[in-house]
């Protein structure tokens, strides 16, 4: 078994609706995203994944979200942009691009250097 990572990041706005402190204010953060795969075998040239492409598939769900007010962006316009809501939104929309001999593992997120959330299903 091979778990292959690669980390990227975004910008964005926004506000918790309902917390009652800073949170609930407009503000922004540069969000730190991981994305974890697992694969059963190597490819022909020993590869799990190439990094380069699950580095490109993670740029699709993340251009939605850069440089935007995330409280706009659907489905956070429905729905409180948390750190757990992202990481389920990025995971969910990475695992429909994968192909189907690459399982996706998890998905971590990190709004701050010490705050974060992973989701896995």
């Amino acid at each position: 078994m091979y778990r292959t990572f690669v980390e990227s990041h975004f910008t964005s706005a926004h506000k918790i609706h309902g917390y009652p402190g800073h949170c609930g204010r407009l503000h922004g953060h540069t969000w730190k995203v991981r994305v974890e795969v697992e694969t059963q075998k190597l490819n022909s040239i020993g590869l799990s994944m190439d990094f380069k492409e699950l580095k490109r598939l993670i740029q699709i769900p993340l251009e939605k979200l850069d440089h935007g007010y995330l409280n706009e962006i659907p489905p956070f316009d429905k729905k409180n942009p948390t750190a757990e809501h992202l990481a389920s939104f990025i995971y969910q929309e990475i695992k429909k691009l994968l192909p189907s001999e690459i399982q996706l593992k998890k998905v971590t997120v990190w709004e701050s250097e010490n705050y974060g959330c992973s989701y896995s299903e």
